[in-house]
């Protein structure tokens, strides 16, 4: 079939590369222009996707990056991955709306529009399928199919990817479903069929809804078992051992990414703006998780502080990592770089080491105490303190423990010492 993406991001490119292993011939629709020509030059800017997977596809002519519109013309499957990011705290539907009538243009009768987008409930039925009608002069269920199908990437994990992680699949009618279901059948181990649209739309919500919450529980624990001087990560631990009725989450910086800092707020705001309800446990939890990194702040200000009897203002801080998780170069919504940013605004000076990220030439930083190269006489023995934000693998944590002077983990991943704390 012709398969056409929309979106070519964390998400997009994934999915359309999957589709023309899976013997598809794939359109990968991106406005970004300069996206664009870093794809057709076989260069891939999603670390899921591997420089020689994309090559593969482009050198089969089975997958191609466009911006024209017009290269949309004769799908059979187009799937939605766009972002839907806040704007003023509110959802910010535009780039579905904008997709949406994009494609209205180019649907031809039999032809079936996925979203894929992660959105309240109700989005897909009042949002898009509107859009689709007026735009292509069609009946959606009639003329054409349109179904929703939540994302689950998950940037960097090896384990589970797009092809082995079970994927809800739903359709305005049951004709509808049954082409969404027959696609995603090529592509993915396992298809999920729901009942209908809202149950899956609801169903993507609730999945991150239910990580943030319980990730702003252990965050206000960590915080209490702080003042209480009790060692949060062995309380962990040890209630870890209990094989019913517990998971493990962890605290850290904050929550960041596309989902969860975003994906409960749809929620939320879409119960208060339809019912007038509130839905008390995620604003409770927003509240708890985005002033995490503002008490990591105060953590490291407490320990220059007490340590070093010197202030916040002036002090050489090293900040390691700024994606919002380990192996990825994602930091969208990053509670590391609001880490980073409140330190500099009272008058730090950091210096921020991400293998991952680029900085402002173009190269990426070098990591003192794992490489040479860092500039002249720099080393982490020549920071004052040290806050461990996110642990990529190609952080040497040993050797960080042997030449700081003090750490502050928020992860929990390095063993607690005289000079390094632990959230």
């Amino acid at each position: 079939m012709h398969i056409c993406v929309l979106g070519q991001g964390y998400v997009g490119l994934p999915l359309a590369v999957r589709a023309a292993e899976a013997g598809h011939t794939v359109t990968g629709y991106e406005p970004d222009r300069a996206r664009c020509e870093a794809l057709a030059a076989g260069s891939s800017y999603v670390e899921d996707i591997g420089d020689d997977r994309l090559r593969a596809v482009l050198g089969s002519d089975a997958y191609y990056a466009s911006s024209d519109p017009q290269d949309l013309k004769g799908f059979d499957i187009a799937v939605i991955t766009v972002p839907t990011p806040l704007t003023d705290r509110a959802p910010d539907l535009s780039c579905v709306r904008d997709a949406g009538r994009v494609l209205a243009e180019w649907i031809e009768p039999g032809a079936t529009v996925v979203l894929e987008s992660t959105t309240h409930p109700g989005t897909t039925r009042d949002v898009l399928v509107p859009l689709l009608e007026e735009g292509s002069g069609l009946v959606a269920g009639r003329d054409f199919y349109v179904g929703f199908s939540p994302e689950r990437i998950d940037p960097g994990n090896a384990d589970w990817r797009l092809e082995n992680t079970p994927k809800i699949v739903a359709g305005l009618t049951e004709d509808c479903l049954r082409r969404v279901k027959d696609f995603y059948d090529t592509v993915t181990d396992v298809t999920v069929p729901a009942s209908g649209l809202e149950e899956a739309e609801l169903a993507k919500v609730f999945e991150n809804t239910y990580r943030h919450v319980n990730i702003a529980l252990v965050n206000e624990l960590s915080r209490m078992a702080h003042t209480l001087g009790v060692d949060v990560w062995h309380t962990l631990e040890l209630a870890a051992t209990k094989p019913f009725g517990f998971t493990r989450f962890l605290p850290g910086p904050g929550v960041g990414g596309h989902c969860l800092p975003i994906d409960p707020v749809y929620l939320s705001h879409h119960v208060k703006a339809r019912h007038g309800q509130t839905f008390r446990l995620i604003e409770l939890a927003q509240d708890i998780n985005e002033s995490q990194p503002d008490y990591v702040v105060r953590r490291l200000q407490d320990a220059l502080s007490r340590r070093f009897r010197r202030s916040v203002h002036g002090a050489r801080i090293l900040a390691l990592g700024a994606a919002y998780k380990p192996g990825t170069s994602d930091a969208r919504q990053s509670p590391a770089v609001e880490v980073t940013d409140r330190l500099r605004q009272m008058g730090a000076d950091v210096t921020v080491v991400d293998p991952y990220l680029p900085v402002a030439d173009g190269t990426c930083p070098e990591i003192p105490f794992a490489t040479p190269g860092a500039g002249p006489g720099t080393s982490v023995a020549d920071f004052d303190a040290v806050v461990l934000l996110t642990p990529h693998a190609e952080f040497d944590l040993t050797q960080l423990a042997a030449e700081a002077a003090y750490v502050l983990d928020t992860r929990g991943v390095m063993a607690a010492a005289p000079h390094i704390e632990r959230l």
